[in-house]
């Protein structure tokens, strides 16, 4: 086990992790290491007085997929996700795909992606996605839609991690993503089941919040499709008078939003 003493903490299991985290509480976990290389606001990034790495934990490298679930280590890297294709949601793998470059993707981590709030947080919380995190006496699950950011009473308690991302494999036929200037994304997703919409899902992403109008879903799951023109507007018309009402959705640019989600149920419309 590592020294106490040591400014890089290489612990390669989990027990050896939070011994050296209950030893070193100053200690910053680290594994693609782009959010604490590149600082915040342009400056200078501000070395930690320990750092606790991840790299040598096996169990945060996994990928598994089952028939109902795929499984994501923490530390796996974005990179990694995109490469495996088909075996991946397509809108997680869009979603990646977007995120700056390739020496970025193959540097950074999903964990990381995750627990600084970045674009797969749409993309999971429209997948209903699960979290493990895990501490040194036990381990929890948490759906993605209520992760936050600290100080929120669903983020991360004190030396806890997450370890393992669960996303379900279900058949969305109809997905798409889109990117919007300003730290602002949206996920559409939709299951046409022979003539009927049988789910709908639309996420949107700002900041440290995400919104999804569940009321406005109702109106379209069980619909036949094509889509009347009436329905697909009432629908659009309920996204509209959710964003006006929307708490704390000031960072959300609602003509943009509105014309992603039209565009989108148009192609489910007549």
């Amino acid at each position: 086990m590592t020294e106490a003493y040591d400014p890089v903490l290489v612990p390669q299991t989990y027990s050896e992790l939070f011994a050296d985290w209950n030893r070193r509480p100053e200690a910053v976990p680290f594994a693609g290491g782009t959010a604490l290389l590149g600082g915040r606001d342009g400056r200078k990034p501000k070395a930690p007085a320990a750092i606790l790495s991840l790299e040598k934990i096996e169990e945060m490298q996994r990928i598994t997929r089952s028939e109902r679930y795929l499984e994501i280590g923490a530390t796996v890297k974005l990179s990694r996700i995109v490469e495996l294709g088909k075996f991946v949601p397509g809108v997680l793998v869009k979603c990646l795909r977007s995120i700056a470059g390739p020496q970025l993707r193959n540097m950074a981590t999903i964990g990381g992606n995750v627990c600084g709030f970045g674009d797969g947080v749409a993309a999971f919380t429209a997948l209903d996605a699960q979290y493990e995190l895990r501490s040194a006496q036990s381990s929890r699950w948490i759906t993605a839609s209520r992760f936050l950011p600290a100080p929120s009473p669903d983020a991360l308690n004190p030396r806890e991690l997450l370890s393992r991302i669960r996303v379900p494999l279900d058949n969305w036929e109809y997905s798409t993503y889109k990117k919007f200037a300003g730290d602002r994304s949206a996920v559409f997703l939709a299951k046409p089941q022979k003539d009927v919409l049988a789910d709908i899902r639309i996420v949107c992403k700002t900041g440290d919040r995400t919104w999804r109008n569940k009321d406005g879903e109702t109106l379209l799951i069980g619909k036949r499709l094509p889509l009347t023109r009436r329905m697909a507007a009432a629908f659009v018309g309920r996204w509209e008078a959710f964003l006006r009402g929307a708490e704390n959705a000031d960072g959300l640019s609602r003509k943009e939003l509105v014309n992603f989600i039209e565009t989108n149920v148009d192609n489910l419309a007549e």
